[in-house]
């Protein structure tokens, strides 16, 4: 996570076997040579029957990942547990942990003392030198943001964002560098070292990592995290831990009464969201017309692309099952005269990765991540 590799990955997500062959036929060559004897002997039937594609495709990470400019990301099992932003253009690796967040607020959250002592109580460890483990659904899916105003939010975000440019800028300016290493010191000097006190090694970290920086930023930002919860930044770790808890109980009270406190509405909302919710968000994406499919007399397809794009997806939202361009069609005033139209939004979702089929694109359903 700290310095590239400088590999290049062909990653084909979106498209089948055949699209492959007739769109990049160098390509398909190289993968039947290179890729599908070795796949062929996959014990995995999913590796095996899919060949073509990168791995294991992660399915449910990929449309999360769609239309963002930059993801967070932290390594699975690490000493010390370190968020920052990756380029959407980098391809996550099996041992990192993506999650399909790009803003400065929360990498400041996740980043921050409560956020990272929550995640060591919850994590587990692995490994020979016993690490932390950071598990998703253990570490993530159950820990409750801060409800912060837009103010709290823009103070976090900020510091956050000069975080993750200095460890960037001093990591591309010194290549003996690493995140372990700087945090190594900076452990240290939280436990009370002297910066006169540290040996050469990591006093050349100190220096060319700007440390004291590092320091400061991540105080800051403890601060600015702890405001937003209304807590004191000096609570002990297990008051924290139990503040946390009781918080995570009170949010899924509010859940069962339908009040959900997305991260990312326009992503989450017509995936997870109540029909209500689902309603309002294509109304404020679309425009009020979108929402008229699901009541009253079949609505005209339209020849804004935009709106379109809305319609069918709503289609495909609401009907459940997998659905082919001609059910959807059917759901418009012109019928079947909309169906060329209708399967050429599918195609564009489902090269997008926000749709799924399973008999090679005759119907197609909603992706909804695990």
């Amino acid at each position: 996570m700290a310095h590239p590799r400088n590999v290049l990955a062909i990653d084909l997500f979106g498209l089948t076997a055949d699209e492959v062959r007739t769109r990049f036929p160098e390509v398909y060559q190289h993968l039947l040579t290179a890729v599908k004897p070795e796949r062929d002997a996959n014990r995995d039937a999913d590796i095996s029957r899919r060949w073509w594609l990168f791995g294991r495709t992660r399915d449910e990470i990929r449309p999360a990942l769609v239309g963002l400019a930059r993801y967070t990301a932290t390594v699975e099992t690490a000493k010390h547990r370190v968020f920052q932003f990756l380029d959407a253009s980098i391809l996550p690796d099996n041992m990192l942990v993506a999650i399909g967040l790009g803003d400065g607020f929360s990498l400041g959250v996740l980043s921050s003392r409560t956020h990272v002592s929550w995640a060591l109580r919850a994590g587990g460890w692995l490994g020979m030198g016993n690490d932390p483990r950071y598990s998703k659904s253990r570490c993530f899916d159950p820990f409750p943001f801060p409800d912060a105003t837009d103010t709290q939010k823009f103070a976090i975000s900020t510091i956050a964002e000069e975080l993750d440019a200095h460890r960037k800028r001093v990591l591309a300016d010194h290549s003996h560098l690493t995140l372990t290493g700087l945090y190594n010191v900076l452990e240290r000097l939280k436990a009370g070292i002297k910066p006169d006190d540290l040996d050469a090694k990591e006093r050349r970290i100190f220096d060319d990592g700007l440390v004291l920086i590092l320091k400061e930023l991540h105080e800051r930002l403890d601060v600015a995290v702890a405001d937003a919860y209304g807590w004191p930044v000096d609570l002990p770790d297990e008051e924290v831990l139990a503040r946390l808890v009781a918080l995570n109980k009170e949010r899924a009270k509010e859940e069962k009464r339908g009040l959900v406190r997305w991260l990312r509405p326009d992503y989450q909302i017509p995936r997870f969201g109540s029909e209500k919710e689902k309603a309002k968000q294509i109304e404020v994406d679309f425009g009020p017309e979108a929402v008229a499919v699901k009541s009253g007399a079949k609505p005209a397809f339209p020849a804004d692309d935009i709106a379109q794009t809305a319609l069918v997806m709503n289609a495909l939202i609401e009907g459940g099952d997998e659905l082919d361009a001609a059910r959807i069609a059917a759901g418009f005033k012109q019928g079947q005269k909309a169906r060329p139209a209708v399967s050429s939004v599918l195609i564009s979702l489902y090269r997008m990765g926000l749709i799924s089929t399973s008999d090679g694109g005759k119907t197609f359903s909603y992706r909804r991540a695990a």
